[in-house]
């Protein structure tokens, strides 16, 4: 490579601080940052990058093989089991029907043969594993009905990804064409099928010797050496060798880190590979698609637009209804579908791959390959503004759905002296204890799918945005005597404060803070009862503790109700001064000190009297 690697990394680097964080902000996602970012230094804007920026891609690559890896290693050999028909289902319909349809449009309407037809077919079917799976977990889709379809329809194309690079040889109809660009780098080049055959499941079974037997004890003496930097070396050892196997054994490098993560899923050192991997993988994710961007052929598409904008269009439309026809076999529901075909409308990653293997045989002129190359990166480009698209349009079509529910659809049959929004975990937990105490409550819930399930269940919840004063009419709260926010958002509670408070004044509020600052806020607005979220349950974990190390239970959980109370009162005095940085540490230091003096007193206090409560039965007769 010409120039210095160096400078090319922190340029790379250097673009990604200032483009993601903006992407970020504007709610299209780090992966169109990155991929912008890439365009802004390529050749055809600032031209800090030139060709350089190919050779760098191969380079970063080694990023979605490290996810694959991170992947493998969050699903257990039993979950990928139970995921086979998914996997195989999906994945088969996707790739048969894409390939079919790409082989008729390039055979008949593009006129290339029926060998390219093929290779290049089967190259188009595959998507971006790589912006794909980033965007599930951005979005916090990947428990969805469409995050699992996508990442099975994913898992089977780079199964693939091995018969089709060997399948690209056999198209090739020069044989001396084929012997040239035969790749000896293999293990197998050379090698009959059945031998070939026998040393890939070799090398797959080396994989799941030392990933069953060989992982654990390694891990173990790694870790009396007591060097966290031991860890991640040798996490990366692990990935890097599974690379470089399969690779020898003519196996996509993604898919045997993949299949070596599974085979670690149940390994009790799991989390810590997991965590000493991400920043790599995080890193190097974004360096790639940096290069992707940064490989765009703009003069090209410049010069040929039409062909180039139609060709794409094409590409994701095609995959798009293959995808939404999958959906309605497999009964998604039509929301999931759509997401499902918008996630892998684009081409991916592998493709780049394939089509050098394609050129290499002499299967397409150089002038195609670049025209595929530049639709390829576009699809990239396009397919995170669609799902941005998408996300906008299922916004304002929820929020259009909550309006129109609470003018007309909600009919709330019953009023009851307290209402409780929002029904998640935090408030299904409130929900029963209060239902197990014969207290009826009238619940409010935004999320449609969540109300249909507690329905079933035999809880009365209603469909709505909490936030809306139509609906908290309609559920009565001006009979009402408590009104308790469990929202998730701070946003909302504080907005549902605000309206309460001038409308309903003679309410009891009681809402939930994720944490203090949350709670200094609504302390702010005079709300008398604000709950942290993790406070209870922080203080009891304590109490357990200190019962294991031998402390009396009664009197550990009197000193738990103690610190609370105390930690609640410093919290309303905190609150003035949380604006003023010095005043508001010194007043912190300050409550410490007589929290910490108050329950020593406590102690000494218990010491010294008899308490016969609880435990103190036992405690007498071990004395």
């Amino acid at each position: 490579m010409d120039g210095n690697i160096l400078l090319y990394v922190l340029i790379l680097l250097g673009i990604s601080l200032l483009t993601v964080p903006i992407a970020k902000r504007l709610g299209i996602g780090s992966v169109l940052g990155y991929l912008l970012g890439g365009i802004l230094i390529g050749p055809f804007v600032l031209g800090w990058i030139g060709q350089e920026g190919e050779e760098i891609m191969h380079i970063t690559e080694f990023g979605v093989v490290i996810m694959l890896f991170v992947i493998g290693l969050e699903l257990s050999p039993k979950a990928f089991w139970k995921m086979r028909k998914t996997i195989v289902g999906m994945g088969a319909i996707q790739m048969i029907l894409s390939t079919f349809l790409f082989f008729c449009l390039l055979y008949w309407a593009l006129s290339f043969s029926w060998q390219a037809s093929l290779a290049v077919a089967l190259s188009l079917s595959m998507s971006s594993t790589a912006i794909v799976l980033q965007t599930l977990k951005e979005k916090n889709l990947s428990k969805t009905e469409a995050g699992i379809s996508s990442f099975s329809i994913l898992l089977f194309q780079d199964i693939a990804v091995v018969p089709i690079l060997s399948i690209i040889p056999i198209l090739a109809m020069n044989p001396a064409v084929t012997l040239h660009a035969e790749d000896d780098s293999t293990w197998i080049s050379n090698l009959s099928a059945p031998l070939s055959t026998l040393v890939v499941l070799g090398a797959v079974a080396l994989i799941f010797v030392v990933g069953r037997f060989i992982v654990n004890p390694l891990m173990h003496w790694v870790a009396r050496a007591q060097m966290r930097e031991l860890f991640t070396a040798t996490a990366l050892f692990l990935v890097i060798g599974a690379a470089l196997l399969m690779e020898k054994v003519g196996i996509s490098a993604a898919l045997g880190t993949f299949f070596a993560g599974v085979l670690l899923a149940n390994s009790e050192f799991r989390h810590e590979l997991e965590t000493d991997i991400e920043p790599f993988k995080g890193i190097l994710l974004g360096l790639f698609f940096t290069a992707v961007g940064s490989t765009i052929n703009f003069e090209l598409i410049i010069n040929e637009h039409y062909r180039i904008l139609l060709f794409v269009l094409l590409i994701m439309g095609i995959k798009s209804l293959v995808l939404l026809g999958i959906g309605r076999i497999f009964k998604l529901r039509s929301s999931q579908s759509l997401l499902n075909a918008l996630l892998l409308s684009q081409v991916g990653e592998f493709a780049f791959v394939l089509l050098t293997s394609i050129s290499s045989y002499q299967l397409l002129d150089k002038s195609t390959s670049d025209f595929l190359v530049a639709a390829i990166a576009l699809s990239m480009l396009f397919s995170p503004i669609l799902l941005y698209v998408l996300d906008q349009w299922q916004s304002n079509r929820s929020e259009d759905t909550e309006t129109k529910s609470t003018k007309s659809a909600v009919e709330i049959d019953s009023h009851n002296a307290v209402i409780i929004a929002g029904f998640g975990h935090f408030g299904s937990t409130l929900g029963r204890f209060l239902k197990a105490n014969q207290v009826s409550a009238t619940i409010l819930d935004h999320d449609n799918d969540r109300v249909a399930l507690l329905r079933k269940m035999g809880f009365k919840v209603y469909f709505g945005d909490a936030t809306r004063m139509e609906l908290l009419e309609k559920a009565g709260i001006a009979e009402a005597k408590i009104f308790i926010s469990t929202l998730d958002s701070p946003k909302k509670n504080v907005a549902l404060v605000d309206q309460i408070s001038k409308h309903y004044p003679h309410i009891d509020l009681f809402v939930r803070s994720k944490n203090r600052n949350d709670a200094y806020e609504l302390i702010e607005k005079s709300v008398a009862h604000v709950y942290r979220e993790s406070l209870h349950t922080s203080v009891q974990m304590g109490v357990d503790v200190l019962g294991k190390l031998g402390h009396r239970r009664y009197t550990a959980t009197r000193k738990a109700k103690a610190f609370v109370q105390y930690d609640e009162e410093a919290l309303v005095k905190l609150a003035r001064n949380r604006n003023h940085k010095e005043s508001y540490i010194e007043s912190v230091k300050e409550e410490i000190r007589v929290q910490e003096k108050l329950l020593t007193e406590d102690v000494q206090f218990s010491a010294s009297h008899s308490d016969s409560a609880w435990d103190s039965g036992k405690r007498n007769e071990k004395l």
